[in-house]
């Protein structure tokens, strides 16, 4: 359930996406923010600036986060999001511990506003196969001998 405290921080994630378009970078930020609400840091995207297409803010406080915050910690904050979180950011902030995120934007709205937004190729995948080799090195790394 989001509250009028989440309003609060929400509004703040979406003044960082406006004042990235200023910087001439991609308008969407985000602030992670502790359990009482303190904002701990905050991101806006930086992919065309840094010429990194991970440069994306959940992706960066999610990983600060995994540096910074002890698991126990990390698991009472909250990110705060412009835009809903793409797959390979959502996959960064389960990976980090993060206990919640409230975004502005759901994926759909941000395809309707924007249908670039949308367009993603998909890439084939083709697996498993070879277990008993590429088991080896999961072996040697989680059950030593």
């Amino acid at each position: 359930m989001i509250t009028p405290a989440d309003h609060k921080l929400l509004r703040r994630a979406i003044n960082i996406a406006a004042h990235a378009v200023t910087l001439g970078d991609a308008p969407y930020g985000s602030l992670l923010a502790g359990p009482e609400g303190a904002v701990l840091a905050e991101a806006h995207n930086t992919v065309r600036r840094d010429d990194d297409i991970t440069a994306h803010p959940e992706l960066k406080l999610a990983r600060w986060a995994a540096r910074e915050l002890a698991p126990e910690r990390a698991v009472c904050t909250t990110l705060y999001t412009s835009c809903e979180p793409c797959g390979m950011c959502a996959g960064g902030i389960v990976r980090s511990g993060l206990g919640r995120v409230v975004y502005a934007l759901s994926t759909e709205q941000l395809v309707e506003l924007n249908p670039a937004s949308g367009q993603w190729a998909t890439v084939a995948q083709d697996g498993p196969a070879l277990f008993d080799e590429a088991r080896a090195p999961i072996d040697a790394y989680y059950r030593p001998h």
